[in-house]
């Protein structure tokens, strides 16, 4: 796939501050590229700390009105904007293809559970927000209330622009917060700038939500500035395990919050008993959907060896006939993956398994992959590989099948191919993730559910009435209907 030099850019943005479009404060811009040409695609402000700083001024001077508005105006605003995005669908899947190499069925795909992120919020703003307690005064009424936190971080990746981008800020807008957007360097539009567009057009007020770019070289002061700056109450991130270990220490370190969901190794399990041809088609979808470049996706396929030679044969023949190259042709199932960097790692993580005896089943050298005999002691067994290749382990039974999904540090998500539906539950109860499908693959998401991992996967959960309470804070309010009785 080239990466060639920028040219010239189609498009230029600024931050996005207070309800409008401004450059950063001393000028700076930076380079969107495209990651199939290389060419540049965009150019956006490249902002700084004191950027950051008039964006979390806006989010302050807004957050009093917003979180005083009543839940209808809340609910509109959400509902209104799921429309608009829906509404620009093609625009998006544009943009996702010369921003983030990403084609038209993934594209599509963001712009639907976007939307729904959107709608389940809007629904999410009349859920219970406290309750009446018991208590041991008389006459006294004891409340627990849920409140909005303040100013939220939201750091948003490129991975999955519009779905995540959509995520890190509906829950807090939502719940009464407002928010200050750090989108990835390599999606700053489609993980960014767009989402604020389509609330804005949706009639959010001004400063209810910021967003501010930045150059890839000032990303770990623009997110520092963010994190440490007082007047943030909470944060959350999206993103790799590394960076997510960053993110939350400081949070830490100034006693805030974080919603952190980070990296996956996730597992798919295909039992003896499983329809082969079916697991093919779950491994393929789970393993190189968006070029194998979502938290969720399959690392390693876990197969019975009873059935593994049989599995790997299919699956290597139908990856070997998966059209890849450029994201804007409808035809096209692998796109390219975001840049030159992670095309050399994912490169390295298969040439370094061969050279130590991993056999290639398809693929290799850049394009799909499919790897057998690959052992503990290769980095590609435990280091996440977040692009176009994938695993099979041949396993003696379910408890070593158990083992091997476990025996990582990540904890995302995992999948179960079984035609036994009361056995591939019991291996689940098992297995050490924060989601686990029975009778499906590893990728899968939808609004209303609680979504992330534990261990090196993060913490905390987006999703459903879980993301509302990860971004408001419960205060315990009571109420003396007659004068106390003190002992002095």
């Amino acid at each position: 796939m080239p990466f060639d030099s920028p040219t010239v850019a189609s498009e230029i943005r600024q931050l996005f501050i207070g309800g409008g479009s401004v450059p950063a404060l001393d000028g700076r811009t930076t380079v969107d590229l495209n990651p199939y040409t290389g060419e540049a695609y965009a150019v956006v402000a490249a902002g700084g700390a004191a950027d950051v700083t008039r964006a979390v001024d806006a989010a302050q001077d807004a957050f009093a009105e917003w979180s005083a508005s009543s839940p209808s105006a809340r609910r509109r605003v959400l509902l209104k904007a799921a429309d608009v995005l829906e509404a620009r669908a093609a625009e998006v899947v544009a943009l996702m293809a010369h921003e983030v190499g990403g084609v038209g069925g993934w594209a599509g795909f963001n712009v639907a559970l976007a939307a729904n992120v959107l709608r389940e919020a809007a629904a999410a703003v009349t859920q219970p927000v406290g309750e009446v307690l018991t208590t041991e005064t008389p006459g006294q009424l004891s409340l627990a209330v849920r409140e909005p936190l303040g100013v939220v971080a939201a750091f948003s990746p490129w991975n999955a622009p519009v779905i995540l981008g959509v995520r890190a800020v509906a829950a807090p807008i939502a719940a009464g917060n407002t928010v200050v957007l750090k989108p990835s360097e390599d999606a700053p539009i489609s993980a960014g700038l767009l989402i604020a567009d389509v609330l804005h057009e949706a009639g959010l007020p001004a400063g209810v939500l910021n967003v501010v770019t930045n150059a890839p070289e000032d990303a770990a002061g623009v997110a520092e500035a963010l994190v440490t700056d007082p007047r943030v109450r909470a944060v959350n991130f999206t993103g790799s395990t590394g960076v997510g270990r960053i993110i939350g220490t400081l949070a830490a370190r100034h006693l805030k919050p974080a919603v952190l969901e980070l990296g996956g190794k996730n597992s798919l399990l295909v039992l003896d008993d499983a329809d082969l041809d079916h697991a093919v088609d779950a491994a393929t979808f789970g393993a190189f959907h968006n070029a194998g470049q979502i938290c969720m996706s399959t690392d390693r396929v876990l197969v019975h060896r009873s059935v593994a030679e049989e599995f790997t044969a299919k699956l290597a023949a139908k990856v070997s006939s998966l059209p890849h190259g450029d994201p804007s042709d409808p035809g096209t199932v692998i796109g390219p993956v975001i840049n030159q960097r992670s095309a050399d790692r994912v490169r390295d993580l298969v040439t370094e398994a061969v050279g130590q005896g991993a056999t290639v089943r398809a693929g290799g050298a850049g394009s799909a992959t499919v790897l057998d005999g690959v052992t503990p002691r290769m980095r590609i067994f435990r280091e996440e590989i977040f692009g176009p290749a994938v695993i099979v382990v041949p396993v003696a039974d379910d408890d070593e099948a158990v083992a091997v999904a476990n025996d990582t540090e990540h904890g995302l998500t995992a999948g179960i191919m079984t035609e036994d539906s009361r056995r591939g539950l019991a291996l689940a109860q098992r297995i050490r993730t924060g989601i686990v499908h029975v009778g499906n693959q590893t990728v899968d998401d939808e609004p209303q559910a609680p979504f992330g991992g534990v261990k090196a996967s993060g913490y905390g959960r987006f999703g459903g009435r879980w993301g509302i309470e990860a971004f408001s804070a419960t205060r315990w309010v009571t109420v003396a209907s007659r004068p106390g009785h003190f002992p002095f």
